[in-house]
């Protein structure tokens, strides 16, 4: 089997079996990596030499990845794809990596994101675009930009992101492959550098649901450094998969999937939602029930903004270390507080200063009611209408997107009124910490298409167990760029 195209079970007997070493794995993923960096530029460092120094053997073992550049690796180039940290190297470890790296899993590279995480084009990278290798002139989208493309490409099996309010999922529906957001806490953050601590979730892709939660049983756990992980639920998410969901529930958003909720839904719109129904009508073929509900205009209407009122807020507050004092890329001044403004001013982009300036002004004391506060209600209402429909149903199932990746130019990082909720419920699973799912569900015009799921807190085993489920009536698992499978 071509290794492009091997997912993890497969890539674990071949080195078992001596089929391959994991060493001669590392030097093909290594390969591909170099081959695709000019075009797609998924890599902000790539990894020549080979490392593989496991303390404990598990089916990661000798297994090629990638981790997004917003995770702390001591020795290793880490810049969050920002200029003001393009020189940073830490000193030591995220939770996340040590793990993987005592797992004995093989680090091809660190990952391309749209600066500091924040964006979801994969257009603000400070090396640059990264384009999606289904279609080059259309974007991957972000902010985990790099992790989907190398996915995609089959560079690598599964690739480590983080997701803030759509950052894996939304690139991996671009990218015709597997994206997974555990519950809040699930895994460690530690050594991740945060955005908007309250909504930031360690995630990640692979091409598989069964690799999602082979590499979620190896990363969940309690962590002494991550005051918001969780204990360890003892559940094995691989051995629940195949769990029978005949009687399953799930629902989705009336106000967003009906196509008599638009006055003039364009052609791709009606194909998403032809998709999207094929989708439910394997969802029922297995046993499961969907069913629409309706959820107040005003407060999906409010998703997209109270989350740029909350990140943003939380970002200024986090990012607030990087001045070029402490580390950094230092801009010279006559003062510190020139070095501060120098190094500032030239080390961020337009669109995070842009961020910075909103987080600061719904900060201060005169429009914290007004507008942080009011953003935080949105969320509770948010949360706690989730809270209550989960009662009912086991999960909601919607489409990942309005469409496909737009191309570079159709989309920027303001408010558009066009397909709003559609665009911007997967935030829903950031605000509630909910545990969500999206998986490939289809092409249209040669370009990928997915569903997402996402269920109640803690029920990461059942989440899994559906999308296992549902992707096993379609024919999309393991797909790699060129797969055709319309």
């Amino acid at each position: 089997m071509e290794y492009k195209k091997m997912l993890i079970d497969d890539l674990r007997e071949s080195i078992d079996t001596n089929s391959v070493s994991s060493e001669d794995l590392f030097k093909e993923a290594n390969k591909l990596a170099h081959e695709y960096q000019s075009d797609i530029n998924p890599f902000v460092t790539i990894i020549d030499k080979y490392s593989c120094r496991a303390k404990e053997k598990n089916i990661l073992t000798g297994i090629p990845y990638a981790l997004k550049d917003n995770f702390s690796t001591s020795g290793i180039l880490t810049t969050a794809s920002s200029n003001i940290l393009k020189n940073y190297v830490p000193v030591y470890d995220a939770t996340v990596y040590k793990k993987l790296k005592n797992s004995g899993a093989v680090l091809v590279g660190k990952n391309t994101l749209d600066e500091l995480a924040m964006g979801g084009t994969g257009t603000t990278c400070h090396t640059g675009v990264v384009k999606n290798p289904w279609n080059t002139s259309r974007l991957i989208g972000g902010s985990s930009a790099g992790g989907a493309a190398s996915v995609a490409l089959g560079i690598v099996p599964f690739a480590i992101g983080s997701d803030t309010g759509d950052s894996v999922r939304k690139p991996a529906a671009f990218g015709g492959i597997v994206g997974f957001k555990p519950t809040y806490g699930r895994i460690s953050r530690y050594g991740l550098f945060a955005f908007a601590s309250s909504l930031d979730h360690v995630a990640l892709f692979s091409r598989s649901v069964k690799d999602a939660a082979i590499v979620t049983n190896v990363l969940k756990g309690q962590d002494d450094l991550d005051m918001t992980s969780l204990k360890d639920d003892g559940k094995d998410y691989v051995a629940t998969l195949n769990n029978d969901v005949k009687g399953k529930k799930l629902f989705y958003i009336k106000e967003a999937c009906n196509l008599e909720a638009y006055d003039n839904p364009s052609d791709m719109l009606v194909n998403t939602i032809e998709n999207f129904n094929k989708v439910i009508e394997n969802c029922k073929n297995i046993g499961i029930t969907v069913e629409e509900v309706s959820i107040d205009v005003s407060i999906l209407n409010a998703l997209y903004p109270s989350y740029m009122t909350i990140s943003c807020a939380e970002a200024t507050s986090n990012n607030s270390n990087l001045t070029g004092i402490q580390f950094g890329n230092r801009i010279d001044g006559d003062t510190y507080e020139d070095i501060m403004f120098n190094t500032r001013t030239n080390g961020f982009s337009e669109l995070i200063k842009r961020r910075f300036v909103i987080g600061s002004y719904v900060l201060q004391k005169e429009n914290q009611e007004k507008l942080f506060l009011n953003a935080c209600r949105v969320r509770r209402m948010i949360v706690e209408k989730m809270h209550e429909l989960f009662k009912t149903y086991d999960g909601m199932i919607m489409p990942a997107s309005g469409g496909i990746a737009p191309k570079f130019g159709e989309r920027s990082d303001t408010l558009s009124n066009e397909y709003l909720i559609l665009e911007n419920h997967l935030v829903i699973g950031n605000f509630g910490g909910f545990p969500s799912i999206t998986i490939p569900s289809g092409f249209i015009d040669n370009m990928p298409v997915a569903v997402n799921i996402t269920g109640d807190i803690f029920k990461d085993d059942l989440v899994l167990n559906i999308a296992n489920k549902i992707e096993g009536t379609m024919n999309y698992k393991g797909q790699i760029v060129g797969d055709k499978n319309v």
